[in-house]
């Protein structure tokens, strides 16, 4: 399960552990293709948080890293930005990344 992320909980939700956060819209075919594989991550590795912010509701929180593709998901280890990935991105692909940094 993913959290909602706005301008209010965004930098405390990613400030502390490993955080996936998908940049995404409702309109978006491939960011909703992208919910399943969340889901996904979520089960097989339990320590990483997963958070979505809505471009739409957010434009400031997309503006502010540069999103102008969606889905665009950023890996985050204790407020740093360490990753990212523009695109629908498989499980496998993502877990990769996510694995060394745990």
């Amino acid at each position: 399960m993913s959290a909602e992320l706005n301008d209010a909980n965004f930098n405390e939700f990613i400030s502390s552990g490993l955080v996936l956060v998908d940049f995404w819209a409702p309109w978006c075919g491939p960011c909703r293709m992208q919910l399943p594989i969340l889901d996904q991550i979520a089960a097989q590795l339990p320590a990483v948080k997963i958070g979505q912010v809505n471009v739409d509701a957010n434009g400031e929180l997309a503006a502010r890293f540069g999103v102008n593709t969606i889905p665009y998901l950023v890996v985050f280890k204790d407020g740093k930005k360490a990753a990212d990935f523009v695109g629908l991105r498989q499980a496998q692909t993502l877990i990769d990344a996510l694995a060394p940094l745990g």
